[in-house]
């Protein structure tokens, strides 16, 4: 299940506007998403939250009537709102609160119950409980108003109404994260198997959900909704076949805007996600590494190089980002210039040079600090940037926020006595390595490994066989075919013979000497694939572990086109989330190599997805071999859905029972009810 292909240039650009759009980053440049670009509504919609759910009903009410104002117009939702902070008062436990509180269910609880809703009356009556109910008495028929936990299932009430209102959805990647992942989960329940990483996703995806919205009163009249919109809303994101009509109701009828609603209700702990982006970033060379000295982070930060130092308005900070991108900007240079003078290819045997480690270190060191890649790199800031919006409560929190990885960084890099400069210059020699292999400069990249670790392509053949193919193929392009012969005869032929799987994609190397278009062989190269699995592997022989964010997307990205084959459909919202391109595989040249490694590693999975033919067949591309049974059955598009609706069963389940009555519905439900 790890090893599932992904591509991290898609994640990437993912990564990278998630973190622009969430201001994690120093960035003027403004998210290439639509719908990342709403930051200031969602941090109002954040504080209203956190107003909710600390019982400040009265801040949350006053934020809602600046920038919402029509929110409130909807009883229903004000009427929640009041018996809130009925309550609030109450628990104060004052004199003055207590009368307050009456005085409040006169004036403003009980006219808005009689206009809210059918029930709201009997509501507001069973609530008056709480004046002779202490709140500590979990055996009062008012136990669940006292709950503190009503505050969060208010916010995530108000949350999910506002999220529609200011059409302020999460970022792609979050919201690809938490579908991949809620689709993992449900996967390896249903499959009976054990997650590889349930620690993380456990963690990360949390249990509880927001309310959902409730649809305006005037949308409640008879509405028809297409059935494959309703099935497709439901199993996709959890719910029942009500609750699907409701969120399409809400959404009218817009199936993709529901999705968005609902897959925004799912919660991902925002502490965690920070963390594992930042970690890939540093891995990926997005941001600066932010490795300090403990005197360094004893400092704190300042106005320059942190963002909670002093609470500057929005303008302010949006000048100096911007400034400061600028200098940034002015520095970057084309990728093809960054090295410098390219070095001579070598296309002498591999092994190491003879000179002494440290020496390359320190030249490998000296070359890749003075590179513009580096200077391309990010300021990680973290989330700080609610201090127009928060109290001063949140104020000391982001504060703490912000100090405390560093000094954890540096004490705990100190306490194991490892040298910092070397973990830093570890990072920077294996984003040098990447830079290198994605520039297809294959030759120097084999040197330099060898200079650093002698042994390690004797470790990795296939990946020595990768980086010879394309310095093979990059001869061949510039017209070099007696250097390019003296490779493969040197390098890729001895490869082969030592691996069988080689062989295959040592012809169709051999093959290109007949067509040397150098625009077909070099830019046609999937060097940015061969460049991250360098990194990997390079990386742990250096003892720099992947992040773990590219073990969940592995393995999530494997359940999700698992799921789909038994459902023997195509996902209708892989493209909205970008999980068709991050699925993308666009291997021309190399693609018997990757095939035949696979092979090795047991992991050809195969890369399509079952999906609906025009004749309303399903489609036999992608499915799984226990799926055998119902291939050779015509199943009527109309017939899966109705044994869906009526049976409530997933599409799956449904197929198979088809199946085994030859595809007629009336007989299928007939035999599930006698």
């Amino acid at each position: 299940m790890d090893s599932w292909p992904v591509n991290w240039e898609a994640l990437d650009a993912l990564i990278i506007d998630f973190a622009k759009s969430e201001n994690l980053i120093d960035d003027s440049s403004p998210p290439s998403s639509p719908l990342s670009s709403s930051y200031h509504s969602r941090l109002i919609i954040r504080q209203i939250r956190r107003s909710l759910e600390v019982g400040k009903i009265d801040a949350a009410i006053d934020l809602l009537r600046v920038h919402a104002p029509s929110v409130l117009e909807d009883q229903r939702l004000l009427f929640r709102l009041q018996k809130l902070k009925f309550i609030e008062l109450l628990r104060k436990g004052t004199r003055d609160d207590r009368a307050f509180a009456i005085d409040y269910s006169r004036k403003s609880l009980a006219p808005c119950a009689l206009n809210a809703y059918p029930e709201a009356y009997e509501e507001f009556k069973h609530v008056l409980l709480a004046f002779i109910y202490d709140k500590d008495d979990q055996t009062s028929p008012v136990a669940n108003e006292w709950a503190e936990k009503r505050r969060y299932e208010i916010a995530g009430l108000v949350s999910s109404v506002l999220r529609a209102y200011f059409h302020a959805y999460n970022p792609i990647f979050s919201m690809t994260l938490s579908y991949l992942m809620s689709i993992h989960k449900g996967f390896c329940f249903r499959q009976g198997i054990v997650s590889p990483i349930s620690n993380l996703t456990e963690r990360l995806l949390l249990e509880e959900r927001d309310f959902p919205a409730i649809p305006p009163e005037s949308l409640y009249e008879a509405q028809v909704f297409d059935e494959v919109d309703i099935q497709a809303l439901a199993h996709a994101v959890e719910l029942t076949r009500q609750g699907a009509i409701d969120s399409l109701r809400f959404a009218k009828s817009d199936l993709f805007e529901a999705f968005q609603n609902e897959i925004c209700r799912m919660r991902l702990d925002d502490e965690m996600l920070d963390e594992l982006v930042r970690e890939y970033c540093v891995y990926r060379g997005i941001v600066e590494s932010g490795m300090k000295t403990v005197s360094e982070a004893l400092k704190g930060t300042t106005p320059e190089s942190g963002c909670c130092s002093s609470p500057e308005s929005s303008v302010d900070v949006d000048h100096r980002r911007a400034k400061r991108s600028s200098s940034e900007t002015s520095a970057t240079t084309d990728l093809s210039s960054i090295q410098g003078t390219e070095p001579t290819n070598n296309l002498e045997d591999c092994s190491p040079s003879g000179s002494n480690h440290s020496e390359n270190s320190s030249l490998l060191r000296n070359r890749s600090h003075g590179t513009g890649e580096r200077s391309k790199r990010k300021r990680w800031r973290g989330r700080c940037d609610e201090l127009d919006f928060i109290s001063d409560n949140h104020f000391n929190r982001c504060r703490k926020q912000e100090v405390s990885p560093a000094l954890q960084v540096a004490s705990a890099t100190i306490s194991k006595g490892v040298d910092r400069t070397n973990v830093e210059d570890k990072y920077e020699i294996v984003l040098r390595m990447k830079e290198l292999a994605s520039t297809g400069m294959a030759a120097e990249v084999v040197e330099e490994i060898n200079a650093l670790d002698p042994n390690f392509f004797g470790q990795n053949p296939v990946l020595l066989f990768q980086l010879k193919q394309v310095e093979f193929l990059k001869l061949v392009g510039l017209g070099d075919h007696s250097g390019a012969l003296r490779v493969a005869c040197s390098h890729l032929g001895p490869l082969a013979a030592r691996d069988p799987n080689l062989l295959k994609p040592l012809k169709e190397t051999l093959v290109s000497l007949l067509r040397p278009s150098e625009d077909t062989l070099v830019t046609g190269l999937p060097l940015h694939a061969l460049a991250t699995s360098l990194q990997v592997a390079f990386g742990k022989s250096l003892g720099i572990e992947e992040p773990q964010l590219m073990r969940i997307m592995r393995a999530t990205l494997h359940t999700h086109s698992e799921w789909f084959k038994l459902q023997m459909c195509k996902d209708r919202f892989e493209s909205l989330l970008r999980i068709d391109s991050l699925k993308e595989n666009n291997t021309p040249v190399l693609t018997s190599l990757t095939a035949s490694k696979s092979n090795a590693e047991s992991c050809t999975l195969g890369s399509s997805q079952a999906t609906i033919s025009s004749t309303t067949r399903v489609s036999d591309d992608g499915s799984s071999p226990n799926q055998a049974s119902s291939r050779d059955v015509i199943c009527d598009e109309n017939a899966i859905l109705k044994v869906m609706e009526f049976l409530a069963l997933p599409r799956a389940d449904a197929i198979h029972l088809l199946a085994q009555y030859n595809g007629n519905a009336e007989t299928v439900i007939q035999q599930i009810f006698a």
